[in-house]
């Protein structure tokens, strides 16, 4: 096993709370200094609700898969399961196709919920939030974190996803919601360069518009190339990022969108 490899299996815990906690904290501190757009809602009482429904659902993943997904890559591995446990590819060159093609199957996996009518029940909990910024990156109902999880452990085991490779794709696309979902703005010219490879506040910002053409579009998480090739790619919103309105037109009290039993009790409104 190579130094770096190992390096991250010894330290994958440390390494991923670390990383959330460190661009959580970033994107906090840049977003209350330099907001993009005024927030419409009380900080206290989004950031207080999304915030428990991230700790919810980080308590029943650890109840349900304890060795989550980096488990299932180790019982893969020592199995010999999956494309990449038979091609025999350079260690390196495994990590960087499978953490693109995981990165292509969360683009699936989002363009699927927004399908399907009883995902979608399930997904407007993450776009009903009024305020666009670093909490709404993490905020989905349980039962579709369930549903994610188990994509992911079948997509693991099909690719014979390396584990250190699984690492550093789970601390890409943690970092990259909390940073996309950001109420930051970038200068122009700099955004307009990191929006060619990943996915930027600005890009993101348009999936979450309450007019229907904008919500189906810019689906990607990390890599922005997948919109772009599935013609799923929105440049900007209709009425600026200043103007745009954010969530959901059918719901709109507060009980329904920024409270955690209006979270957990959404997935069951006829609207």
């Amino acid at each position: 096993m190579l130094s770096w490899q190992a390096w991250l299996l010894s330290h994958e815990m440390e390494l991923r709370l670390g990383c959330f906690f460190s661009i959580f904290i970033l994107m906090a501190i840049w977003e209350y200094r330099r907001p993009c757009r005024q927030l419409k809602h009380s900080r206290l009482l989004r950031w207080s609700n999304n915030l428990a429904l991230v700790v919810l659902n980080s308590v029943l993943l650890r109840f349900l898969f304890p060795a989550a997904a980096v488990g299932v890559a180790y019982y893969a591995q020592a199995q010999g399961w999956g494309l990449f446990n038979l091609l025999g590819l350079p260690a390196l060159l495994e990590v960087i196709f499978v953490v693109v093609a995981l990165d292509l199957i969360i683009y699936c996996q989002h363009r699927l919920v927004h399908s399907v009518p009883l995902l979608w029940r399930l997904h407007r909990v993450h776009h009903v939030d009024p305020d666009y910024d670093v909490t709404t990156g993490s905020r989905f109902h349980p039962l579709e974190i369930i549903l994610s999880m188990l994509i992911k452990f079948t997509a693991v085991l099909l690719l014979g996803a390396p584990v250190v490779a699984v690492i550093i794709f789970e601390v890409i696309l943690n970092g990259s919601a909390m940073f996309n979902h950001s109420n930051i703005r970038l200068p122009a010219r700099i955004e307009g360069l990191l929006r060619k490879v990943i996915v930027t506040p600005d890009m993101h910002r348009v999936h979450h518009s309450t007019v229907v053409s904008e919500t189906n579009s810019n689906y990607g998480f990390s890599l922005s190339i997948w919109d772009r090739l599935f013609n799923t790619y929105k440049d900007q919103p209709k009425k600026g990022h200043i103007g745009m309105d954010i969530g959901l037109t059918e719901f709109r009290e507060v009980k329904d969108i920024c409270r955690l039993d209006g979270m957990l009790l959404l997935p069951f409104h006829r609207r």
